[in-house]
């Protein structure tokens, strides 16, 4: 008898196919696109340490400079926004709307040794990216043993 070898994540796909239409089925509503307060838009986000800082990039297609908010108290990190729908387009005559509209916020903890009097935050094609700078206390400083 011979052994058949077996992928045991082959069948998630069609797992993942599964619920959806299940979830299509019993909620039409949220399949076709309203808004009923059961999702949510947030950018994705990457954060990471680089050069003595702190970096958060930010996922922002389709948002305007202008309507960003970066924020930081408390050592809270905010960012805030808004994606604005399409003005041109009637609700009615969308076949399908994947993409989400609407205020957005996401916020971070930082460690207590970041200066956030020197945040620096540049956006271009979509990428919002966020440096806060250690502060210059916080560098490690090696100590000789006697």
């Amino acid at each position: 008898m011979a052994l058949a070898r077996t992928n045991p994540w082959a069948a998630l796909p069609t797992l993942q196919n599964r619920v959806n239409w299940l979830f299509d089925d019993m909620f039409p509503e949220i399949s076709a696109g309203d808004d009923i307060g059961l999702m949510d838009w947030r950018p994705v986000v990457d954060t990471y340490e680089k050069d003595n800082a702190i970096v958060v990039n930010a996922e922002l297609p389709g948002v305007k400079k202008e309507d960003i908010s970066i924020d930081v108290k408390n050592n809270v990190l905010t960012i805030s926004g808004e994606r604005k729908d399409e003005e041109n387009i009637h609700r009615d005559d969308y076949y399908r709307s994947e993409r989400f509209y609407g205020r957005f916020q996401r916020s971070f903890t930082l460690p207590d040794n970041m200066d956030a009097d020197k945040v620096d935050a540049t956006y271009k094609d979509g990428m919002l990216e966020v440096k806060i700078p250690k502060t210059e206390d916080s560098a490690r400083k090696k100590i000789e043993v006697k």
